[in-house]
């Protein structure tokens, strides 16, 4: 029995050998495929030689290795043999890859927390988006196996490229920084994520936001009132129920259509389904209030469920304190796996003394059982020495300069590709429209007939924020930021020439009419208000055709306004007035010359009262109207068998009317007005685009500012020189002489030495003054000194240093005092020659002084 039992042992061995052979070959034969096959990369990457980068300039740090990087070293390969021992069919774990300067660096040293000085950096969506933008991408090697060289996130900003370790990294270390418990995470990916293949995605900007569900009603109490009958037709229910269910079944075709399209869409079958080797971030949750456990994919910035299929199963995850191996199966790709990394069974940790990563427990009784068990287990972990901390890491800090953080994408441009549609993005004011974005949908897959453009603009002076374009419709719609001229917030137009269909939305709370919207055509135009005194929420114009255009005398304009044909107001009900005194809706009949009047409903009435008013009367021979008559105004009062109001305030409520008719009417006209004015104002903001540039934009306010500097040096000498032209430094000298029409050679000669002597005096006079004030600060500072030595035991230390304070400022004036002194006398002269070569070229000394 022993001997069969061997021979059946042999067997088993035997044919396990021959299955892990056939595997084997059947990996070499895929990874040789794959070396054969291209590797789909984007065609604007353009080739990067990185033994070409000057390394010379580095830091030592990145040259060598520090006593406990070595030992850190040691532990990661004791580590690994250990690993490689227990768990032999797993592939080689990514500890220690070479870093720029060909020097082994354990990978969570690399990791470099850092947060730059950016609001946008301050949460994990700005982080990503910069790195997904800024950084290009390059796919590794050999998709099957992790990268050998793993460089610095300095190097990587620095030449704006690297795969998706390198873009890990740069990622996980400013999330690090920016306060979240993020990991850089070695796993496996589908074809489409690791190649940054988005061709079959919808772009993010076309997901429609998911529905929340409409909670359940509650059950209603046994006891309750009665509720009123349901007075809807059981018809209209009937034909509202087979709508309903046409509906439903165009939806079905509609999805059955879309299954078929998706199936025809679904890409090709990947060899390599289950081993291409990617990288990405983990972000627990816990810190910084993250709710859930996630993953971000760097290369598009997109964050993913931890269930995301495209995710098929992680080897290891680290951050800049610790390495963890899984130890999960991934047969379901990441849908099961636990993300406790406290949890020795799902997780090994290669530094057991490291911190711990913190995350939310779901319950606190959970917290408690944690609690106790770590306190039974720290007491093991003390008489263990397998404490070991993580060196600090060894790249140097990370920066990105303002302009830098700007430009963002290389050259200032980056192209992504989606499921029938194509994302553009620019740096500011890269574009002189200020177009930082552009979204263009297609109606194919191969991009070829354009459905919509949408378009997204900063820093225009115009405050214009985005903009759709309809190329079906050739619908053009623009979206501004509070702030416009003229209070615009959508503009809805198929071109700006007037008098075509026109939709513009204000921001009625910078208005004082409290205007919302205008809808405008060539025959109609609608007004919507919110927040009116007088409860007006509507009014609605219609106009007629043109008459003959006619010429105003000594202009070049023509009246040729559209003639206005009918006026319609609503309101809103004001509950301080009576039903049957507020009106609901008033009608101006202009050609016809009829007013109707429509009042709010009664409670309980299911009709309103009404009045029509006909202003045509006729008139007598002198031209005065006729006395009103009953036949002038029809009223119908709803639900009241009173007799009708007084002729005489019929009368007045017309003549209220009539004058608020010819208000509409300039109302109207203004409106008109105003909407022209909106076009041609468009029109020239459009044609001459304007960027505002913020006062903290140093960069670029340099032109401004140098701008500035000169024009106000040129007021500076203008003022100056008009000052001198005013102020006539002989004026004194030559009312002593009397007035004269023509100067002798005696008078001339006379003003001169007059004007010299003067000014020989003022300059002694300022000479003797600052001598005078220096001789007193000497003075002063020798009675002070002879005061301190005599009572120099006396006084305290306070009082010593209140002393030297006082001493050391009346040496700085004394200093201050003989240095003006000095510069007097050394300018004296100079500035007595300039005023005697002054007087010599004056017109009105020269013919007298020219020969002296």
């Amino acid at each position: 029995m022993e001997v069969l039992e061997e021979k059946e042992e042999e067997e088993q061995r035997e044919e396990e050998e021959l299955k892990a052979l056939e595997i084997s070959d059947n990996l070499q034969d895929v990874e040789t495929k794959v070396s054969m096959e291209q590797i789909c990369v984007p065609s604007d990457v353009p080739n990067f030689d990185w033994s070409s980068i000057d390394v010379s300039q580095l830091p030592s740090s990145y040259k060598t290795n520090s006593l406990k990087e070595k030992k850190l070293l040691h532990i990661a390969d004791h580590f690994f043999q250990q690993y490689t021992h227990l768990c032999p069919d797993r592939k080689p774990l990514f500890l220690h890859p070479v870093n720029e300067c060909g020097v082994e660096k354990f990978v969570s040293t690399t990791v470099r927390p850092t947060l730059l000085p950016y609001t946008e950096l301050y949460h994990w969506d700005g982080c990503a988006s910069f790195v997904s933008d800024y950084l290009t991408m390059e796919p590794l090697e050999s998709p099957v196996t992790p990268p050998s060289l793993l460089y610095s996130p300095t190097t990587i900003l620095k030449h704006q490229r690297g795969n998706c370790f390198d873009f890990s990294v740069l990622l996980c270390s400013m999330l690090i920084g920016a306060g979240y418990d993020a990991y850089c995470v070695h796993g496996y990916a589908t074809r489409e994520m690791c190649t940054l293949d988005e061709t079959l995605e919808l772009c993010p900007l076309l997901r429609k936001p998911q529905e929340v569900p409409k909670e359940r009603m509650k059950k209603s109490n046994k006891y309750r009132v009665k509720p009123l009958p349901d007075l809807q037709s059981k018809f209209e229910l009937q034909q509202e129920a087979k709508k309903a269910a046409e509906s439903e079944a165009a939806q079905k075709n509609k999805e059955g259509e879309e299954e078929k399209v998706t199936e025809v869409e679904k890409p090709e079958r990947d060899p390599l389904y289950g081993l291409r080797v990617h990288a990405w971030v983990l972000v627990l949750s816990g810190k910084k209030e993250v709710p859930e456990t996630f993953f971000i994919n760097p290369f598009t910035g997109n964050s993913h469920s931890t269930m995301d299929e495209h995710f098929l199963g992680i080897e290891s995850v680290w951050n800049h304190r610790n390495y963890w191996v899984n130890m999960q199966d991934c047969r379901n790709g990441c849908k099961e796996l636990i993300f406790d990394l406290g949890d020795t069974i799902c997780w090994e940790i290669m530094l057991s003394g490291s911190n711990k990563p913190l995350q939310l427990l779901p319950d606190a009784e959970e917290e408690k059982e944690l609690s106790d068990k770590d306190m039974d287990d720290m007491q093991e972990k003390e008489e263990e020495d397998m404490s070991f901390d993580m060196p600090p890491s060894w790249v140097a800090p990370i920066q990105v300069s303002p302009r830098e953080f700007e430009t963002r994408c290389s050259q200032g441009r980056k192209v992504i590709l989606y499921k029938k549609a194509k994302l553009e993005k620019w740096a500011p004011y890269l574009n002189g429209n200020g177009l930082v974005k552009r979204l263009t949908v297609y109606a194919d897959l191969d991009c070829t007939e354009v459905v919509e453009v949408r378009e997204w603009f900063k820093n225009r002076e115009d405050m214009l924020n985005m903009r759709e374009v309809n190329k079906q419709t050739q619908l053009t719609t623009d979206y501004f930021s509070p702030g416009h001229l003229l209070s615009l917030k959508a503009h809805t137009y198929t071109s700006l020439e007037p008098e075509t269909e026109h939709t513009m939305e204000f921001y009625n709370e910078a208005r004082v009419d409290g205007l919302q919207k205008r809808v405008e055509n060539a025959n109609e135009m609608t007004e919507y208000f919110v927040g009116r005194d007088d409860f007006l929420h509507t009014r609605h114009m219609e106009f007629g055709k043109r008459g003959q255009k006619i010429h105003l005398a000594g202009t070049r304009n023509y009246i040729n306004s559209r003639p206005i044909v009918q006026i319609k107001e609503c309101f809103h009900r004001n509950p301080e007035k009576l039903a049957d005194e507020d009106v609901a809706e008033r009608i101006f009949l202009i050609t016809e010359e009829m007013i109707h009047l429509t009042y709010h409903l009664k409670d309980k009435n299911i009709t309103a009262s009404k009045k029509d008013f006909f202003k045509a009367v006729e008139r007598d021979r002198k031209g005065n109207e006729i006395v009103m008559t009953p036949e002038i105004c029809i009223t119908y009062q709803a639900g009241s068998s009173e007799k009708d109001k007084k002729l005489l305030h019929l009368y007045k409520l017309l003549q209220e009317l009539t004058v608020e008719e010819k208000q509409l009417k300039q109302q109207v006209r203004q409106s008109e007005a105003e909407g022209l004015n909106i076009l041609k104002i468009r029109e020239n903001e459009e044609t001459n685009v304007k960027l505002t540039v913020s006062i903290y934009n140093t960069q670029r306010n340099e032109k401004r500012r140098r701008q500035y500097e000169a024009m106000k040096n040129t007021m500076e000498d203008e003022l100056w020189g008009q000052g001198e032209q005013d102020l006539d430094y002989l004026a004194p000298f030559l009312i002593q002489i009397g007035p004269s029409e023509k100067m002798t050679k005696a008078q001339a000669l006379r003003v001169r030495d007059d004007c010299l002597t003067d000014f020989k005096h003022r300059l002694i006079d300022k000479a003797n003054i600052i001598q005078a004030r220096l001789e007193k600060a000497v003075e002063e500072q020798q009675q002070k000194d002879q005061w301190f030595q005599e009572n120099r035991n006396q006084l305290s230390a306070e009082e010593e240093d209140d002393f030297l304070t006082s001493c050391s400022e009346t040496t700085f004036h004394i200093q201050i005092l003989a240095l003006r002194l000095n510069r007097e006398k050394q300018a004296a002269p100079q500035k007595y020659l300039a005023l005697e070569e002054k007087l010599q070229k004056d017109p009105r000394l020269a013919e007298h002084l020219g020969h002296t």
